[in-house]
């Protein structure tokens, strides 16, 4: 059987990475500590990660913005983090946006919600014209 999930290695110690804050602190704090401390469990697990990286967004070929994510990790997925109750609508759209109008292929957007963990990996690649949303609850 092919193995076909795009970054395999990397999703499997962010989903790790994020257990660990999850763990820790629950839905507790607000976003910049969720964030500190998910930096240090990436980085623990000897990813590479780049934050505030200023990302540019481009309309018919012009330049038209700056998306900053909260982290990349190993210059190949960006990972959007909230700590709200839950995720609504909106925000599952923005960050398909912001995949979508950068070079990158995967998105993890994860919230810290103080009733679970919830951990969305999308998948955005134009080139094979394969779009794929996967939700996790714990």
């Amino acid at each position: 059987m092919e193995d076909n999930l795009l970054y395999r290695r990397e999703s499997y110690l962010i989903r790790g990475a994020c257990f660990e804050v999850w763990k820790e602190f629950g839905g507790a704090f607000k976003e910049n500590v969720i964030d500190k401390s998910l930096q240090i469990a990436l980085k623990g697990k000897k990813l590479k990660i780049e934050t505030q990286k200023r990302i540019d967004i481009y309309f018919q070929e012009v330049k038209v913005g700056v998306y900053i994510p909260d982290i990349i990790v190993e210059n190949k997925i960006i990972i959007e983090i909230k700590s709200k109750p839950f995720l609504i609508k909106q925000d599952i759209e923005q960050f398909w946006k912001y995949l979508k109008g950068s070079q990158y292929k995967l998105g993890f957007l994860i919230n810290f919600s103080p009733t679970g963990l919830i951990i969305k990996r999308i998948v955005y690649d134009a080139v094979r014209k394969n779009n794929i949303s996967v939700e996790s609850a714990y």
